[in-house]
């Protein structure tokens, strides 16, 4: 029994400090960033055509109506609707939002491809809107990292508030996102 408490304790004991050679070079360091600006735009990247639709730049505005939700598992609902255009012409049979419930009607945008409806208004952009909050957040503490890597010692603290400020705001666009969508 004291053998596995203390191989339970060595565990979460310390274990050395980086020193020379420990840590990233130049190149690994060059890498890691690139990395970490990846991370942070493709979010952005992928939101583009849900901001799109949901701000009605493309699409055709109507109402939908969700008509059934099939339960697949694990959480994962296939939602089927019925859109009608607001301009007038026939109800189309489109894809719903996974989140939706049947019985839901509102305001939604028809996709271009014409397959899928998704909600429109206030709550659609919020939903939209998660990806880019989610990409923004990952952005929060690089300034740090840079000053760090660069050994610019002035302004560190600077961007730790700065970082911890855009962090707030991007798990609250996110949070908000997420509720909106549900």
């Amino acid at each position: 029994m004291s053998d596995a408490l203390e191989n339970l304790a060595d565990a979460f004991q310390p274990g050395p400090a980086p020193g020379p050679g420990r840590t990233p070079g130049p190149i690994g360091m060059t890498v890691l960033l690139i990395c970490w600006v990846g991370l942070g735009l493709i979010p952005l990247v992928f939101s583009v055509d849900g901001l799109k639709l949901a701000t009605g730049r493309v699409g055709t505005p109507g109402v939908l109506t969700v008509v059934s939700c099939e339960s697949l598992g694990r959480g994962r609902y296939d939602c089927r609707g019925v859109f009608a255009p607001d301009g007038g012409g026939d109800a189309v049979p489109v894809a719903a939002s996974p989140d939706s419930s049947t019985g839901d009607v509102g305001p939604a945008q028809l996709t271009p491809e014409g397959d899928r409806a998704v909600p429109a208004g206030t709550a659609g952009l919020l939903a939209a809107l998660t990806l880019p909050f989610l990409g923004v957040g990952v952005f929060g503490f690089l300034p740090y990292v840079l000053l760090h890597v660069f050994r610019v010692r002035r302004g560190r603290r600077a961007a730790v508030v700065f970082g911890c400020l855009l962090t707030a705001l991007s798990l609250a666009g996110v949070v908000v996102g997420l509720v909106a969508a549900g």
